[in-house]
């Protein structure tokens, strides 16, 4: 039986140094979330396993989920940060690459003052450096980003990206416009994949309903086709607008009248190829 794979969610011991991007109407998110919390939830949902994502710009970030990997048997992969644009990216992941549970690498590069941060020649070294290491990249974009991404993509034909949260369309607005198009034109690339997640956030916090959800999804099933689309959960992030079983019944639910292996292959199928999970 194919497992079930939530490929994106977090794990943090609060502090506001670290952490400031939780301020505001995100302060609900101030406390520490580690696998005992979520392992709960995971078994309510019938989910095996998880891939834990960066929520820090810091080394010791890697270090914190690789050891929490090496504790916690739920955690299948882990994707840390290294400094991409650094003259020793090499030697960086070199230090975490004997770690049989890192699987990739993100930068939060939708908090970059620089729409095209990514296009930096130092950037693109860091993105050539991780095929040696059979590592995957998470693309962590607003729409805004999403013709940058294409730009970066066609210059790394061989390595394998994902796009995170279907690159945060404005579902509370109702807004597709040019998402639509740099989506299909993204999704052209077949090295790049992505991961169906982050959308309750991007919706009326708490008052959005499935029907909010559809069209983009019916947008993203389209252009990336079964076989290319992972559920994530981005738990604890996705509780400010919805609990973990909601998020994981909004994929459930419109991915019903899919074939059986087709609905195992979103729900974890996917992400346990993409990451080559053990």
């Amino acid at each position: 039986m194919t497992r079930r794979i939530d490929s994106h969610q977090h794990f943090w011991l609060y502090n506001a140094a670290d952490y400031g991007w939780m301020a505001g109407d995100r302060s609900p998110l101030q406390v520490d979330y580690m696998p005992p919390d979520i392992q709960p939830l995971l078994e309510a949902s019938g989910i095996d396993g998880t891939v834990a994502v960066q929520a820090r710009q810091v080394l010791g970030e890697t270090a914190f989920l690789l050891e929490l990997a090496d504790q916690y048997d739920l955690i299948r992969g882990v994707v840390g940060w290294v400094d991409m644009r650094a003259e020793d990216v090499e030697a960086q992941i070199e230090r975490f690459a004997p770690h049989p549970r890192l699987v990739g690498i993100r930068h939060i590069v939708h908090d970059e003052a620089d729409d095209r941060f990514m296009l930096g020649g130092n950037f693109l070294r860091g993105l050539a450096a991780l095929k040696a290491y059979d590592l995957r990249y998470d693309l962590l974009l607003y729409p805004k980003h999403i013709p940058i991404a294409i730009d970066v993509v066609k210059q790394f034909p061989e390595q394998p990206f994902v796009l995170d949260h279907i690159a945060k369309p404005f579902i509370k607005d109702s807004v597709i416009g040019a998402w639509e198009d740099d989506i299909r034109t993204l999704a052209s690339f077949e090295n790049v994949s992505c991961k169906v997640s982050g959308m309750v956030t991007e919706a009326a916090w708490g008052a959005w309903t499935q029907g909010d959800f559809e069209p983009y999804l019916d947008i993203v099933f389209d252009s990336f086709g079964v076989n290319r689309l992972m559920f994530g959960s981005d738990w604890p992030v996705c509780t400010l607008s919805g609990s973990y079983s909601e998020v994981v019944g909004i994929v459930k639910n419109y991915i019903a009248a899919l074939s059986t292996d087709e609905q195992a292959a979103v729900m974890g199928g996917n992400a346990a190829a993409f990451y080559g999970l053990s």
